[in-house]
C-alpha cells in the first residue's frame, strides 16, 4: 500500500514525486499511479525537488559539517536529493556510509557539488576558493559574519548568489535562534580556554581559576550578559571563579541576579565600570553582540597596560571583528598572541573544537529553515517568513542587511524590494 503525505488543502506534497519515480519500476496498482500523477499535476507552486550540496569545511581546524545524516534523511524524505562531499562528516563521527544510508550521494570534489547544487549548506563562511564557485541564483545557507569582512562581502555581491546568514535569522520570541547554540558553546569554551591560557606554560600568570582553600580564585569579568555571557558565567561559577558580569541592559542584569544570585556580581556597564573591572581581572571574556554589525571596541589598549602581566582575554566577538581594540582573529592551530603582556585568545571558530556537540546543536535549529528554502524555493520561503527573511544578507548583487551595508559602505536595498514582494 502506498502512503502519501497530504497538505491541508488536499494537495499531495513533493514526496509524491519520489513515489512516482519508484512507481515506474514497481508493481503498484494503476489507480495508485494515477493518484500520484494527479499530485504532480496539482502540486503547489515552488513545491519541487531541489538538489542540496554539503561540502566539507575547509577553514583552519573546522571539523563541523553543514548537515548531519539525520538532517539529510529529512531532506530526502521531503523529496530532495543531497550531495555530500566525501569525508565531510568525519569530524562528527559520521562516515560516508552513514550519509549514504540516509539517502545522500557521496561526491569526491567540492567543485562538483558547487557546480550541481541549487543550495549549498555549510557551517562557516565560504573561503575564497569556495566563493569563486558560487553562481547567480544559487542559495548559500551558512554563517557569514559580513560586517568585518569586506573581501567576502564583495565576492558574494559579485557572485549574484542568494546568501542567507544563520547569525541574523530572528525568532518570533526575539533573539537570534540560529546563532544561540554556537553562542552557548563558545561561552562555555571561553572559560575553559581562558583557564588553560592562565597556566604559566601557556603564557599565563600561573593561576588556578578556582583557587584552593586559603588562596583566592581568579577574577573573571564577562563583558555582555547575553547568551555567551550567561553560559560563560555558568561555567566560571562552576569552576569557583570570582565572577563579574557587565551589561547595559537592566533586564539582563536582573536575569543574571535571578539565575545566579550572589554567585555572580551583575554590574551596569559604564566606562568607569569597564576600566575598574577589566584592569583588576585575571581573565576577561568579551561577549558583546550588535546583530549583523561590527562589534564595538569596548576595551582599549591602554586598559591592557594596567592589567597584570600574564592576564588573559578571550574575545568571543571576534567573528564580528572583536570587542577589544587589540584583537585580531586567530585559529585553533595558533590560538594566542600577546599584546602589552596580556595573552589574547581570539579563535574565530571556537565551536569547531567540539564539532560533534556543535554540529548537532546547530542542525536542530537550521534544519527547519533549510527545509522551507528547499520545499518552497527561496522566493516563496523568504516571502512567507519575515524571520527567515531577516537572515538574507546579499541577493543578486545587492546588500539587503542594513548594518552590513552601513558598516561596509554599500547602498542598502530592503530585502522586500530585492525580492519584489
Amino acid at each position: 500500500m502506498v502512503v502519501l503525505d497530504i497538505y491541508p488543502s488536499g494537495v499531495i506534497n513533493s514526496h509524491a514525486l519520489v513515489l512516482y519515480k519508484h512507481a515506474l519500476n514497481s508493481y503498484i496498482q494503476p489507480s495508485q499511479s494515477a493518484l500520484i500523477l494527479t499530485a504532480i499535476i496539482e502540486a503547489k507552486p515552488g513545491d519541487k525537488e531541489m538538489l542540496i550540496g554539503v561540502p566539507k569545511e575547509i577553514k583552519n581546524h573546522e571539523y563541523r559539517v553543514g548537515m548531519t545524516p539525520a538532517s539529510v534523511r529529512e531532506m530526502v524524505h521531503h523529496g530532495h536529493d543531497v550531495l555530500v562531499e566525501t569525508n565531510a562528516g568525519v569530524g562528527i563521527g559520521a562516515s560516508d556510509d552513514d550519509y549514504h544510508q540516509a539517502g545522500a550521494t557521496i561526491i569526491a570534489t567540492p567543485e562538483e557539488i558547487f557546480a550541481k547544487a541549487g543550495m549549498i549548506i555549510k557551517v562557516k563562511e565560504p573561503q575564497a576558493v569556495e566563493r569563486a564557485m558560487l553562481r547567480e541564483d544559487q542559495i548559500l545557507y551558512t554563517y557569514l559574519h559580513l560586517a568585518p569582512d569586506p573581501e567576502q562581502t564583495k565576492d558574494l555581491v559579485d557572485s549574484g548568489a542568494v546568501c542567507v546568514a544563520y547569525e541574523t535569522v530572528t525568532s518570533p520570541h526575539g533573539g537570534l535562534p540560529l546563532l544561540a547554540p554556537m553562542s552557548k558553546v563558545a561561552g562555555r569554551l571561553a572559560v575553559q580556554a581562558g583557564a588553560h591560557c592562565l597556566e604559566q606554560p601557556n603564557g599565563g600568570l600561573g593561576m588556578l581559576i578556582g583557587g584552593v582553600p586559603g588562596v583566592a580564585p581568579a577574577k573573571v569579568t564577562i563583558i555582555g550578559g547575553g547568551v555567551v555571557g550567561t553560559h560563560a558565567a555558568q561555567i566560571a561559577v562552576g569552576m569557583g571563579a570570582d565572577v563579574w558580569v557587565l551589561d547595559r541592559n537592566p533586564e539582563v542584569l536582573e536575569a543574571h541576579w535571578r539565575q545566579f544570585g550572589r554567585a555572580t556580581n551583575a554590574v551596569y556597564s559604564t566606562q568607569d565600570a569597564l576600566e575598574e573591572h577589566v584592569t583588576s581581572s585575571e581573565l576577561v571574556i568579551g561577549g558583546v553582540l550588535v546583530p549583523g554589525a561590527e562589534a564595538p571596541k569596548l576595551v582599549t589598549r591602554e586598559m591592557l597596560t594596567r592589567m597584570q602581566k600574564g592576564s588573559v582575554i578571550v574575545d568571543v566577538a571576534i567573528d564580528q571583528g572583536g570587542c577589544f581594540e587589540t584583537s585580531h582573529a586567530t585559529t585553533h592551530a595558533d590560538p594566542t598572541y600577546v599584546v602589552e603582556d596580556v595573552v589574547h585568545y581570539c579563535v574565530a571558530n571556537m565551536p569547531g573544537a567540539v564539532p560533534k556537540t556543535s554540529t548537532y546543536a546547530l542542525n536542530n535549529v537550521t534544519l527547519p529553515h533549510a527545509l522551507a528554502l528547499a520545499d518552497k524555493g527561496y522566493k516563496q520561503a523568504l516571502a512567507d517568513d519575515v524571520h527567515l527573511r531577516a537572515g538574507l544578507n546579499v541577493i543578486h548583487g545587492k546588500v539587503v542587511y542594513e548594518q552590513v551595508a552601513h558598516d561596509l559602505g554599500y547602498d542598502f536595498v530592503p530585502a522586500e524590494t530585492a525580492l519584489g514582494i
